[in-house]
């Protein structure tokens, strides 16, 4: 799977790029949406990413996440042949895409749980979501996370491993490059190893990437089969490192990152659409600073749909917080304003660093200078031959180094 190496992610949430309603009813429902991404799709070219990785696009209730058919897209976004459209029309520009299949659990209103439901405990799907079939106020489906619109799949159900087998094969068959699992820490590891060997017999070049957030990333790996996991300890120590001025948060999560480039090539990203947004978290100087990280250390680097543009967008938990972070995307790229060009001319110019460097996909850094507000390391490659110099500051206003092996500058803001 050696495209992995020199793919850089540019990640989109397509119901909100699209304008598509999420909480309330699509009354003013407009056909084929999804096409509002193909004016897009130069950008990402000229960006310099090469991968396309979309948010959910199945048919659900609101937000995505609460799939009600894994086998059509959300008729807010189109059809399933819009979607064909995107994927021949990304791929015709040399960008791979990947999916988000939400497989931890399904949406209240997914027809199999009526159906389990009114089958009772007895009936030929009765394990397929968990049910306390003797709660006092009659059978109760288990959610996820307190989220009763989210049931709970039931994983040591043999036809739960199939029904996810068949899906994500359904889809590479179509097309797509490769998979992100939403939620894959809520799934044991054992159910993810079933269902990606039998996945992989037919698609052995697909690229799986799990969310997972807390615990032992190697290990998730090693017992899942999956190729990578979204790296949430860096994403923290990056803003955290900035916001806090203690460049030693950083230079401990690097650390850690090393431990992980022995075993996998960890999801690297500074933004994506669960958080609040990197110019948001820590002010648009200091976001290029996290941008120079994300693009000098080792990894499968990913950029939140307009973060490019310098957005912003604040996470809340409420109803209806993460709208300021998913918004819809202008008409065209060309409709972005004077501010937007300066902030992704930077976002260009690192994005070609990287590429030009295609070494640092598996990168170690080592720590040359530290203090609470600068931090200059190394990236080297594993086999020692490259390098780059890269030097943090926040002593005053935030800036940005990165120099080559003669110390000739490469980058500077």
């Amino acid at each position: 799977m050696g495209w992995v190496e020199h793919v850089i992610w540019w990640h989109v949430y397509p119901l909100g790029a699209v304008g598509a309603p999420v909480r309330e009813p699509d009354d003013a429902h407009e056909p084929h949406r999804l096409d509002r991404l193909l004016p897009w799709l130069d950008h990402v070219v000229e960006l310099g990413t090469n991968g396309l990785l979309l948010g959910p696009v199945f048919a659900s209730s609101t937000h995505g996440y609460d799939t009600t058919d894994h086998y059509r897209v959300d008729p807010r976004l189109g059809t399933d042949e819009d979607l064909d459209r995107l994927v021949e029309q990304a791929h015709a520009r040399g960008l791979r895409v990947v999916l988000d299949g939400v497989f931890n659990h399904v949406g209240a209103e997914h027809p199999v749980v009526a159906q389990v439901l009114a089958e009772g405990r007895n009936g030929p799907r009765a394990g397929f979501v968990r049910v306390d079939w003797d709660h006092p106020e009659g059978p109760r489906t288990a959610d996820f996370e307190g989220h009763r619109t989210l049931v709970a799949l039931n994983h040591d159900d043999p036809a739960v491993a199939a029904y996810v087998t068949d899906v994500m094969t359904h889809w590479l068959d179509r097309g797509i490059d490769g998979w992100r699992l939403d939620a894959a820490y809520a799934v044991p590891p054992a159910f993810w190893a079933r269902v990606l060997s039998a996945v992989r017999k037919r698609h052995p070049d697909a690229w799986v990437v799990g969310e997972v957030i807390h615990g032992d990333y190697a290990g998730v790996v090693a017992a899942s089969g999956m190729d990578s996991v979204t790296q949430y300890e860096l994403w923290k120590a990056v803003w955290s490192s900035l916001l806090d001025r203690n460049f030693w948060e950083l230079d401990h999560a690097l650390g850690r990152h090393a431990e992980f480039l022995e075993a996998f090539v960890p999801q690297t990203f500074i933004g994506n659409h669960d958080v609040t947004r990197i110019a948001t978290q820590v002010g648009p100087e200091a976001a290029v600073l996290a941008l120079v990280v994300l693009m000098t250390v080792g990894g499968v680097p990913s950029l939140y749909y307009g973060d490019e543009l310098g957005w912003t967008g604040l996470k809340e938990e409420r109803e209806g917080g993460d709208d300021a972070i998913r918004p819809a995307l202008p008409s065209a790229p060309a409709d972005v304003d004077a501010h937007a060009h300066d902030v992704l001319a930077v976002h260009r110019e690192l994005v070609a660093l990287r590429r030009r460097h295609a070494w640092l996909h598996t990168a170690r850094t080592s720590a040359d200078e530290l203090s609470n507000t600068r931090y200059r390391y190394t990236a080297t490659s594993t086999d020692g031959a490259h390098r780059l110099h890269v030097e943090l500051d926040v002593t005053d206003a935030p800036h940005a180094t990165v120099r080559d092996a003669d110390g000739a500058v490469l980058f500077a803001r």
